[in-house]
């Protein structure tokens, strides 16, 4: 199993995409956030999606998002799926979930783009586009109160991710054929 980690605009999802069509399945972090916000009929934005990872958290623990992630892996695990890729694993405590369960299969694959380029992805999103005071405040939280410095550093393989996107699938190849993915 892999989990991908980084801030907002490093290319999480636009690797999830590709691995997916390749044939791998995934669970992404970010949709029990935007799963609980549609539950609770609300818009989904920055803002909403702070504001609701913050109650989940507050109101169920830390490790909410992650226990579900859980049970999907799980489930896939049970079907037949020996290959699955996490996307946007956040906290410390995920990834020390994460790990207990999954302690030899886990693996950790940093996406590390320089800031000004994470701040031009992520302001010409179609979708979940932000503005740099957003992304700012975005990084500032995450790092901070979510703990995602931690996992970034422990990463098993970093990706910069600064070129073209093929170039980026290139270098994703080259570190699934390392690790035997």
């Amino acid at each position: 199993m892999i989990a991908l980690v980084g801030l907002a605009g490093s290319g999480k999802s636009t690797t999830t995409e590709y691995l997916k069509q390749k044939g791998y399945p995934s669970v992404y972090f970010g949709g029990v956030v935007i799963n609980a916000l549609k539950d609770a009929g609300l818009e989904i934005t920055p803002s909403n999606e702070k504001m609701m990872r913050t109650k989940l958290r507050e109101e169920f623990g830390k490790e909410v998002i992650v226990n579900k992630i859980v049970e999907q892996i799980q489930k896939l695990i049970k079907s037949g799926q020996k290959r699955i890729i996490a996307d946007g694993l956040y906290t410390w405590t995920e990834y020390k979930i994460l790990k207990k369960h999954f302690p030899t299969e886990l693996k950790l694959i940093a996406l590390v783009p320089p800031k000004n380029l994470r701040h031009k992805r992520i302001s010409i999103r179609p979708d979940r586009a932000m503005t740099l005071a957003e992304v700012n405040d975005r990084d500032f939280n995450e790092i901070e109160t979510l703990e995602k410095g931690g996992p970034i550093a422990i990463a098993d393989y970093f990706i910069v991710n600064k070129g073209s996107v093929l170039r980026t699938r290139l270098k994703i190849d080259r570190t699934l054929k390392e690790i035997n993915f």
